[in-house]
């Protein structure tokens, strides 16, 4: 279940529960790894953007969906969703993936290679 930590302005998920909501119209999966790391994998169909340049991409991110930031391990993609946040979207559709990619992958979930959609 989605929770938030003291002063958080985003929601932590699972992989599992990113998979859940994965596919829904209302959802948009936004990866902020860099290059090298997105090539070897990433959640099928997800936004790239490299957290490092979040912000001047920010126009990119669709501001009507809830967002599901991931990363490696948690911590760029919640670092993201502090920018996001502090850029005017929605707290309430803000989500950081805390098990990152290489767990999503682990799971079998969709999955593309190298710069495939």
């Amino acid at each position: 279940m989605a929770w938030k930590e003291a002063g958080e302005v985003y929601y932590r998920i699972s992989v599992d529960e990113a998979a859940k909501m994965y596919g829904e119209p209302d959802v948009a999966v936004v990866d902020v790894r860099r290059p090298d790391e997105y090539a070897k994998g990433h959640v099928k169909k997800a936004i790239w953007v490299p957290v490092d340049d979040l912000l001047g991409r920010i126009d990119e991110l669709p501001a009507d969906k809830k967002l599901l930031f991931i990363c490696a391990q948690g911590v760029r993609s919640g670092l993201a969703c502090e920018m996001a946040a502090a850029m005017g979207f929605d707290t309430e559709k803000l989500y950081n993936v805390e098990d990152g990619t290489p767990a999503w992958i682990e799971k079998g979930l969709p999955t593309s290679r190298g710069n495939e959609p």
